[in-house]
């Protein structure tokens, strides 16, 4: 929690953003300057099944919530009166709710609770494969292939085995959806969460009946798309009558409160760092997973690369999204099997920091400098693809590589792992600026957010690794800051996101990247790691 002991000013105003990653639920309080006054969090479970299923509880979930906006709200010392609006953003993980709203179970634990199919759940790999076999032409839309992340080889799973459940759904939500018909009863959708995650055509205003017809998914359609959205709305736009009376009170705020249609998580990121200039900047969210958005005014098709996609981030611009399924969980995935892991671990646990942020202070104190840090990693590569490759390739089914390891045992050899897995991280992020430069869409900046990416050292090796400047933002909390702006256009604050934006968000710090012979070392690793990738893709499909 951040407490900054603020007290309520007379007269003035605030807003609230939600953010609800994977693994918790958090609130944070803003004045109308995109200061954060307080914050509060959460944890939330995960439950994990065999077959990569990977489930949570929306009832959970809204009972973490409901606690961090309290705390917040308290901890900023607030009149919770003066809160003018609330925005959520939250991972695109699929609800299902039954009549009345109870949650159905969703796999072989028959626990009702566990109703959610979070994003990183692969069960509808199959199901993926088959929309892809079909090739619609909804599929220009995502960059040419349906993920199994997605929503609709999610819904198409469920109908084919779990047929009872899906027949008994009266709802299927995005979790930002969810949040924001459990804040105001409003059944509206975002047109962020269904044009990104359900393949509604936000630019033409409609759902094509005629995928879900062709894919095994046509009684949505035939019930004219009721139980996924039949009303469509852009990210910001006030929902029914704000809060309604029971949610007040959950919350700990004002009956009638301006409530947002909301984001997905990643997205938010996006609102919350890219400020005046979205087409010229790209927006990485750097956690969990990554996430990159590119704001363009004119659609532009990039191959693996999701999108276009209109009004899903900035309301009026297309979007390309790309990205990974795992980043931040892959750089603690490869560390964990390490033989120094365990003393590594301790080290961390006492200087009373995370793993990675021990493993960035002593590369930086070994280098000297944070870009010659790279040196450090000579002779190792990792192509970081854990969990598949989420763009330029669309590949679920991609996994990771690492050349290079020796027989070395001790600490120095785990700081040289971190390195050479975290230029991974930046050369899968070249690799989309680059496929997306091809496709005529180009940035001239990173805007760096998420969990992941706020360690000086990680941000200057990214920059070194693209070849591109990073650019950290003032926000503390630039998710929680984008899911406030949505509050603060719903509040009737300004008059529309883009504006919203360029008046809250403020660049603070840019990370330049090196040149001359730095430059020279990433660009040849650059070419290892393509050539890696490449070489794993020919042994997959070799057997």
């Amino acid at each position: 929690m951040s407490d900054t002991s603020h007290t309520s000013e007379t007269g003035a105003k605030y807003v609230i953003g939600v953010d609800v990653g994977t693994g918790s639920a958090r609130a944070g309080l803003f004045d109308m300057a995109g200061s954060m006054l307080a914050s509060a969090k959460r944890n939330i479970s995960l439950f994990h099944e065999a077959g990569s299923m990977v489930e949570q509880s929306s009832t959970e979930i809204w009972s973490a919530v409901c606690a961090a906006v309290r705390e917040a709200v308290a901890a900023a010392g607030v009149d919770p009166a003066s809160v003018v609006g609330l925005g959520f953003d939250a991972t695109c993980s699929l609800v299902v709710l039954g009549e009345g709203g109870k949650p159905l179970p969703i796999g072989p634990s028959e626990d009702p609770d566990r109703n959610i199919i979070v994003w990183m759940d692969h069960r509808a790999v199959p199901q993926a494969e088959r929309i892809n076999a079909f090739g619609h032409d909804v599929l220009r839309y995502v960059g040419g292939r349906i993920s199994p992340e997605m929503e609709t080889p999610k819904l198409l799973w469920l109908r084919e085995n779990r047929p009872d459940v899906f027949n008994a759904a009266w709802q299927f939500f995005d979790l930002a959806d969810f949040l924001t018909w459990r804040a105001t009863g409003d059944l509206s959708r975002s047109t962020c969460t269904v044009t990104c995650k359900w393949t509604y055509l936000a630019h033409e205003k409609r759902w094509d009946s005629g995928y879900f017809h062709q894919i095994g998914l046509g009684v949505l359609a035939e019930e004219g798309f009721a139980r996924i959205g039949d009303v469509v709305v852009e990210p910001g736009a006030a929902l029914g009558k704000g809060l309604t009376a029971a949610a007040a009170d959950e919350l700990g705020l004002t009956a009638g409160t301006a409530v947002a249609a909301g984001l997905i998580d990643a997205h938010a990121g996006g609102v919350g760092t890219v400020g005046a200039d979205p087409q010229t900047s790209l927006a990485y969210v750097f956690g969990t997973s990554s996430c990159t958005m590119t704001s363009t005014a004119q659609p532009s098709f990039v191959p693996g690369v999701w999108g276009p996609y209109y009004s899903a981030m900035v309301p009026g611009l297309w979007l390309n999204e790309g990205g990974q399924s795992a980043a931040g969980a892959a750089i603690d995935h490869l560390l964990s099997f390490h033989p120094a892991a365990g003393e590594a671990r301790e080290l961390s646990k006492s200087a009373g920091v995370p793993l990675p942020v021990l493993l960035a202070d002593m590369a930086t104190g070994k280098a000297g400098r944070p870009s010659d840090a790279v040196k450090l990693a000579a002779g190792v590569h990792v192509v970081p693809e854990f969990l598949g490759n989420r763009a330029p390739f669309a590949d679920p089914h991609a996994r990771a590589l690492i050349a290079g390891l020796g027989m070395e045992r001790d600490v120095e050899s785990l700081v040289s792992l971190y390195i050479a897995g975290l230029c991974g991280i930046g050369y899968g992020l070249r690799q989309i600026i680059d496929t997306q430069a091809e496709a005529g869409v180009s940035v001239e900046n990173i805007v760096i957010s998420g969990g992941a990416g706020q360690h000086d050292f990680v941000r200057q090796m990214l920059a070194d690794a693209t070849g591109k400047p990073v650019t950290a933002t003032r926000a503390e909390e630039p998710v929680l800051l984008g899911a406030a702006i949505l509050g603060a256009v719903a509040g009737r604050q300004f008059a529309d996101v883009g504006e919203a934006m360029r008046r809250l968000t403020k660049m603070e710090r840019r990370f330049q990247p090196s040149e001359g012979p730095i430059s020279d070392l990433h660009d040849k690793r650059y070419e290892a790691f393509k050539a890696l990738q490449a070489l794993a893709r020919k042994l997959r499909n070799d057997g």
